[in-house]
């Protein structure tokens, strides 16, 4: 709507400037094709500034993943929705399936679809993008929000600590964070760069700038992370694809909620930013990064923190 509007205003200006006798033809002209523009962009939804843009959201059956997928639909992308199983939405109840999710997201303007795979493993990584660009064509956002403090049985790893952490808890929140998003990338970003069209957003954490004793596997993966995105987007810089990190807080998910003792204090809903955040807060910041207004931004991290983490990123 702010497009369209923008748009309209544009085109008064000129209209009144020509009466004035202050716009030259060529002006008019202009003001007659935004004109047409404009009409054409609300008949066909291209007024969102992500239509017709493909965004691959790894991890996007529940929880965070979900919200950012939810948000870049709403902004008019396509989505495909992926995750570990077509039932892994249903394990804290946030839906019956990643089916069931993508069909809700299906709408007169933006597609979605669903795929699954392990994002640890080369193989599945490789086969599950080429199926998602069969199905909507060449992935222009890639959200690498697939992992999570979870261990070898699918726990929170217990004890975890930097002297006392079990290898196989290591390994496999390594393997579900910092593999899976380099797999990933490269992956998609070899296209991107192809095309000189791309945004690519890995999820953080505020761990990963932090010195601390507890979650230690998962700190440093994210803080890996980090660091493996500063060297992607430099990489990337002169093809025009831009990466970049999101360092959330911790946020209000299902499995948040369902896997820990949480603070009443940190659920206040007042002015206040000493508290959790909404996975959707997350979300509007990894759509600032996916949309046209950050196309000069690149190798960057955001906090979306509420100011718990006041140092450099």
């Amino acid at each position: 709507m702010y497009k369209i509007t923008r748009r309209v205003f544009d085109l008064s200006r000129r209209l009144a400037g020509l009466f004035q006798g202050r716009t030259t033809a060529n002006d008019w002209e202009t003001g007659m094709a935004l004109a047409e523009d404009s009409v054409a962009s609300i008949v066909d939804g291209s007024a969102l500034p992500l239509a017709g843009e493909v965004a691959l959201v790894t991890g996007s059956g529940r929880g965070l993943g979900r919200a950012i997928a939810e948000k870049l639909n709403s902004l008019g992308a396509h989505i495909v929705l992926h995750d570990i199983n077509e039932d892994a939405p249903a394990r804290f109840g946030e839906a019956e399936s990643l089916s069931a999710l993508a069909k809700a997201l299906r709408s007169d303007t933006a597609e979605a679809v669903a795929v699954t795979g392990d994002v640890s493993n080369d193989v599945a990584v490789d086969e599950l993008v080429a199926r998602a660009q069969k199905m909507l064509g060449p992935i222009s956002i890639l959200v690498n929000c697939a992992g999570g403090d979870i261990g070898a049985d699918g726990n929170k790893p217990s004890p975890s600590s930097p002297t006392n952490f079990k290898l196989e808890d290591v390994h496999a929140v390594m393997n579900r964070n910092l593999i899976g998003t380099m797999l990933m990338c490269r992956a998609v970003a070899p296209r991107m760069a192809e095309e000189n069209k791309g945004s690519i957003i890995n999820i953080g954490s505020i761990l990963a700038h932090r010195g601390g004793s507890i979650e230690i596997g998962y700190a440093c993966a994210k803080a890996a992370i980090v660091h493996y995105t500063r060297c992607l987007a430099s990489e990337l810089r002169e093809s025009g694809v831009r990466a970049n990190v999101i360092s959330p807080g911790p946020t209000k998910t299902a499995r948040f909620l369902a896997t820990r003792e949480t603070s009443a204090a940190m659920h206040n809903e007042g002015p206040s930013l000493i508290r959790y955040a909404h996975p959707a807060e997350v979300a509007a910041a990894v759509s600032f990064f996916a949309g046209p207004s950050s196309r000069f931004i690149s190798g960057q991290v955001m906090l979306v923190d509420g100011a718990d983490g006041l140092y450099a990123a």
